[in-house]
Order: C-alpha cells, then sequence, then structure tokens
C-alpha cells in the first residue's frame, strides 16, 4: 500500500503561481512514476504532469512552459510548480503513484485561480 497527502492548493489570482506538493510513505519501492492529475468542475479527470524514476517528464499540451514537475527521493516527495495560472486551470488537483498493476491517488487539493 501507499499512501500519498497532498499539500498546497488554494486560491490566487490569474497570473500568479502556486506549488503543490505530494507526499508518499508505504510501499515507495515499487513506485516508477508519479504525477498529478487534475478535475475541472463539471469535467473529466485528466492528465497534468508524471515524472518518471528515471526523471522523464510528460506534460499537458496546456501546460507546457507554465507548470514544472520534480521530485525529492530523499523526502518521497513529488511537486507542481505552476506559474502564469489560467482561470481555466481551476481544478480539484490528485497526486498519483504508478506501481506495477495498479495507481494510488491522494485525496484531492482545490486549486481556485479566479480575481
Amino acid at each position: 500500500q501507499v499512501q500519498l497527502v497532498e499539500s498546497g492548493g488554494g486560491l490566487v489570482q490569474p497570473g500568479g503561481s502556486l506549488r503543490l506538493s505530494c507526499a508518499a510513505s508505504g510501499s515507495i519501492f515499487n513506485i516508477y512514476a508519479m504525477g498529478w492529475y487534475r478535475q475541472p468542475p463539471g469535467a473529466q479527470r485528466e492528465l497534468v504532469a508524471t515524472i518518471t524514476n528515471a526523471g522523464s517528464t510528460n506534460f499537458l499540451d496546456s501546460v507546457k512552459g507554465r507548470f514544472t514537475i520534480s521530485r525529492n527521493n530523499a523526502k518521497n516527495t513529488v511537486y507542481l510548480q505552476m506559474n502564469s495560472l489560467k482561470p481555466d486551470d481551476t481544478a480539484v488537483y490528485y497526486c498519483n503513484a504508478q506501481v506495477p498493476l495498479r495507481s494510488y491517488w491522494g485525496q484531492g487539493t482545490q486549486v481556485t485561480v479566479s480575481s
């Protein structure tokens, strides 16, 4: 079992920045990739960014150049730095950890971009 605890969401004005953190605990040795997904109001959950153990990253097209993903292996934590935020980035953001044959999810953290 893997437990994921997210933090860092909140209300920010357009053009602002936020950093989300996700700390993993439990059977972390099986994790081969971590990432962030989001679910806007009334929409389906979508992949935002992922990072593998080797450091390879993947981003949703609409966040490329604005968001970065990184991980601190010593702290078993993955970060999502979000810059130049737009109202369309408003969503519940979920941390995800991939192990062989299944995924684990955090509880979600709300990000609201509004003036």
